[in-house]
């Protein structure tokens, strides 16, 4: 397709087409994941399963891809759907609205992708997804935090278990070492230590959505930090995709 001809002249019209055969799927489509979606999608990648259970709320404007005035409270699946489909015509997508656990993790992988794009930040549905993929011999990438980060010289990618500075990534070993897992899973985090501490909902000011005044805690974040997260976690979806570290 013409629209690819940029691409393919970097990487190769046999790359290209690796990339248009790949079966991705994407879990999370928030902050990150929204912009992992954006560049395989302009890159070429032929197929998608986008997953998540949320619909667009108000404070998702200040980082979120899907997040505009016009798509308040629809299901994020569905305006991701939309949007690649825009891009690509010929990408074929899946959706599942649904919270990823341990509970439907078959269902999810029911048909094997090439790639798993890991973009949640719920603690143990995460711990459970790494680990089914590790164990099921799915190629896995995961974001480690990006809330609370302000310095984006700081992200680096790295496999999970040589990180470090980053909470996430130091509970996440602690309980994959658990589960008999002490490496094989690319990540993407930052070495800034955290810029500020979380803010609670009992100190929101009057006025804020109620919805944040039910989460157990809010994190301050950058569209710029979870921008270039979710660009990074592409290019690394890339990389394992065509096998070739040259363009990392």
């Amino acid at each position: 397709m013409e629209q690819f001809l940029r691409t393919q002249l970097l990487i190769g019209q046999d790359n290209l087409q690796k990339l248009q055969r790949a079966k991705v799927t994407v879990i999370g489509l928030g902050a990150v994941g929204s912009y992992t979606v954006e560049a395989l999608a302009r890159c070429g990648i032929g197929n998608f399963l986008l997953v998540d259970s949320d619909k667009i709320q108000i404070t998702n404007l200040n980082r979120q891809l899907y997040a505009l005035h016009s798509t308040l409270g629809k299901d994020k699946t569905d305006i991701a759907k939309a949007r690649v489909s825009d891009i690509n015509p010929k990408c074929k997508i899946e959706t599942m609205r649904v919270f990823v656990n341990s509970d439907n993790l078959e269902e999810v992988f029911k048909n094997k992708p090439d790639l798993v794009v890991d973009a949640i930040d719920s603690f143990s549905p995460k711990v459970r997804l790494l680990e089914y993929c590790v164990k099921n011999n799915l190629p896995i990438i995961s974001s480690m935090g990006a809330a609370l980060k302000t310095n984006p010289a700081a992200i680096k990618t790295a496999d999970l278990f040589e990180t470090h500075h980053c909470r996430l990534a130091e509970r996440l070993r602690g309980e994959l070492r658990k589960c008999g897992i002490k490496s094989g899973i690319t990540c993407v985090f930052s070495e800034q230590p955290p810029q500020m501490k979380p803010l609670y909902p009992e100190n929101l000011p009057e006025g804020s959505e109620q919805f944040e005044k039910n989460s157990t805690k809010i994190l301050g974040s950058l569209p710029t930090i979870t921008g270039i997260f979710g660009l990074n976690m592409a290019h690394l979806a890339i990389c394992k995709l065509l096998n070739n570290e040259e363009f990392s």
